[in-house]
Formats: C-alpha cells, structure tokens, sequence
C-alpha cells in the first residue's frame, strides 16, 4: 500500500504525513499534557496557576511557565477550552456571528466545526468534526500530526460531498477558518460564514459538547497507542455516536438529521 492509500485509509491529510514537529516534546512533557486535558475537561476556568496546583496534587511539581506553554501548545486557555490557533491568521478576515438569538430546528441549517488536542501514547494528535447544529450528527471528521489547515478543508469537502450544503457554517476565530482557502470553500457553495466571538467557546456550544463526550466516553476509557488504533477506535465509536439515543433529542443525531420522529421511532 503506497502512501496516498495509507492516509486515505487512516483519514490522515498527506500533508500530515510528512509534518515534522519543530520542536519535539519529552516524554514527561506528553505525560503532563495528557494530565493537563484531563483536569481542564473537569474544570474549564481553571488557568494555568490552579492547573499547576492540580498537578502538584498528583504529585508532579512543574513551574507556572511550564504549565503555561504546554497548555499554549495543547491550545487551551482560560475560561473555556479553545484552538490556540482561536486567533485569526495575519490579514484574515473575521466574520460575524450569525447564530445569537436564532431558531436551530432543521437539519443542515446550521453546521459548525472545530480542533481539538487528543492525548495518543506517548504524544497527541488534533481531531476536527463537521457537525450538524439541531441534530448533533457528526456529518465528517478528519485526524492529523500537525495544526495545518489542509485537513480542516478536506473535512469540510467530504461533509459537502455528503450531505446537502447548510445554510450557515459557524467556527472560531482561528487561522484555520479564517483562511481564504477555507472561507472559499464555503463561499462557493452560497454558505453563510459565522464565527464566534472572541474568546467565547461557548458560541459553539455543540461542537464543545462533542468534544467532551469523545473524550469521556472513548478517548480517556480506551487510551490509544497509535493514529491507526485511534482511526478505527474514532470510527466505530462516530458511528455509534450517531446512532445512539440522545437524551436532549429523544431520538438518535441520525434520526434527528434524517427526519425520523419520537413517534416513528417508537412504531
């Protein structure tokens, strides 16, 4: 199996393949990292001085500083969990939010995405997901090694490909989205751009939720090894992740997306 067949089979841009860290972190540095993400999933508004108190308790005594760039490096921060690419690329045009105050009830009126840090071995990955606002359904995601925006826009090209365009496509402020490569794309399909206001998380409070979820119900429970364990780990559990029961939905995301009804599931 050549290259370009080994990352389309792991869902792996390339252009992730080749990426080489600058810099590579130590194994205690991925250790803490790992630690870092569990504590800032349980407590979003802890900074880096209660992370560092945190730590301690576990018994690892780190410096605030270093504290600081392994969450600036994890792209957390403060308050809510956010890319620490959240800000827009030099030039980049920022776009308003469109969602504040809206009525979200159908399918592909509103999708939303992200970048989140997943803890793997002994280093971590970024995992991107396109999701559908009103029914939660996870439309397409994408694994890379590096922060690049490649595998953003191949996310958001297979969740077209898909599935009918939304009306209105809504991300953060990072560089990533802000990019007129990613921008393009959406404005070629006659898509809406809103993003978050600055520093608020929780304008793409679904996407945020997902993440947790991944987190909890997966990615801590079965702690991956490698990016191909980590693929089909992620692959089977999206799966059942749209075909499970919501509590906020009274159905499944895919029932919600496809239209079923309460009363059609139950019949």
């Amino acid at each position: 199996m050549n290259i370009s067949q080994q990352c389309q089979s792991l869902g792996v841009p390339r252009s992730s393949f080749y990426h080489k860290p600058k810099r590579s972190e130590s194994a205690q540095n991925e250790l803490l990292m790992q630690l870092i993400d569990r504590i800032y999933m349980e407590e979003p508004t802890y900074g880096k001085r209660r992370v560092r108190d945190e730590l301690k308790k576990l018994g690892y005594s780190v410096s605030v500083e270093r504290v600081r760039r392994l969450m600036r490096i994890m792209g957390i921060e403060p308050i809510y969990p956010k890319p620490r690419l959240s800000q827009p690329g030099k030039g980049h045009k920022v776009y308003p939010y469109l969602l504040r105050g809206l009525e979200i009830e159908q399918s592909n009126h509103v999708w939303s995405t992200d970048i989140t840090y997943i803890p793997l071995g002994i280093g971590h990955v970024y995992l991107t997901a396109v999701i559908d606002w009103s029914s939660r359904y996870v439309i397409s995601w994408r694994l890379s090694n590096s922060l690049d925006r490649s595998f953003c826009i191949e996310c958001l090209e297979e969740a077209l490909e898909q599935q009918p365009a939304p009306q209105i496509f809504n991300t953060d402020q990072g560089s990533q989205f802000t990019s007129e490569d990613f921008t393009n794309v959406l404005k070629a399909h006659d898509i809406k751009i809103s993003m978050d206001g600055k520093g608020r998380a929780l304008d793409n409070v679904m996407i945020e939720r997902l993440w947790r979820t991944v987190k909890y119900d997966d990615i801590y429970v079965k702690g991956y090894e490698t990016m191909r364990e980590l693929y089909e780990g992620l692959k089977a559990f999206f799966k059942k992740y749209n075909h499970r029961n919501h509590q906020g939905l009274d159905m499944s995301p895919a029932e919600k997306y496809f239209g079923a009804s309460p009363l059609e599931k139950a019949a």
